[in-house]
């Protein structure tokens, strides 16, 4: 399922309009990047935790030139954590 797809759906589900729904969507991602960014956690009780993960610099290799190593800078990485209700959906399949 995509985005477009995922709009379509909820505005079924929900009787609303295609662009009611379209930008309750954007509006939820754009509060779970924003409260990322800050280093804070989301929890969505039985769907999961979306979080923000330290990783930490590490040697590589240049896929150009196999010989060549390279450094890899530490970086933050968003990181989701699946919640009961959604396994347990899932596996119900």
């Amino acid at each position: 399922m995509n985005k477009n797809e995922l709009i379509e759906s909820l505005a079924g589900k929900l009787a609303l309009p295609r662009s009611e729904a379209e930008r309750m969507l954007n509006t939820l991602v754009d509060v779970i990047s924003e409260t990322l960014k800050k280093g804070d956690e989301v929890n969505i009780t039985g769907f999961g935790q979306f979080s923000v993960s330290n990783r930490a610099a590490r040697a590589g290799v240049n896929p150009q030139n196999p010989t060549e190593r390279i450094q890899i800078a530490a970086t933050k990485v968003p990181k989701f954590r699946a919640g009961k209700s959604l396994k347990e959906a899932v596996k119900s399949e």
